[in-house]
């Protein structure tokens, strides 16, 4: 039988923690961490902070998933139509792939709908269109909505390709 990837409510501040319970227990789970640059008054350092604050992905069989509730620091399961919401395969793929290419990532929820539309050229987000919402020299940010959420990146601007405006 085929396992299902689904995404668990944490309580707050305790993505690792969490995954590193659900590893403890034998249940794959996939908790992406951002690389961000800390500053102290006496230097700055390079820490992993969970992407998605207070989720956490977990695949698990049918019979087993009620299993998952009874982890410590899990609150539910996220929720889509009375049901707990299952994320496909290509979805969290693409989460890695990004994450592997990409350092200090900003996720917001917010939907934009301003500036230029853009497809990213080449890279592991070949194809993948966004928006621009701010561009600074050769550089320019990207908000790129994925999973209802909005993964944010700067890219060179010779490896976009503005899109017509839609009306």
């Amino acid at each position: 039988m085929t396992e299902n990837w689904y995404v668990v409510y944490t309580i707050p501040r305790w993505e690792k923690k969490v995954a590193q319970l659900l590893t403890d227990r034998g249940f794959t789970n996939y908790c992406p961490l951002n690389k961000v640059e800390k500053k102290w008054s006496d230097r700055n350092k390079i820490v992993e902070e969970p992407l998605f604050k207070g989720y956490v992905f977990v695949q698990v069989e049918e019979e087993r998933k009620w299993d998952v509730k009874n982890v410590q620091g899990v609150i539910n399961y996220v929720h889509w139509l009375g049901k707990p919401a299952t994320v496909p395969q290509v979805q969290i793929d693409t989460i890695k792939k990004f994450m592997q290419e990409y350092q200090q990532v900003e996720v917001s929820d917010l939907q934009i709908d301003k500036n230029s539309r853009v497809r990213i050229r080449q890279g592991l987000l070949m194809h993948y269109e966004g928006l621009v919402v701010q561009e600074s020299g050769t550089q320019a940010k990207v908000h790129i909505n994925s999973l209802g959420i909005t993964l944010t990146a700067t890219f060179q601007k010779a490896n976009l390709q503005a899109l017509p405006k839609k009306h």
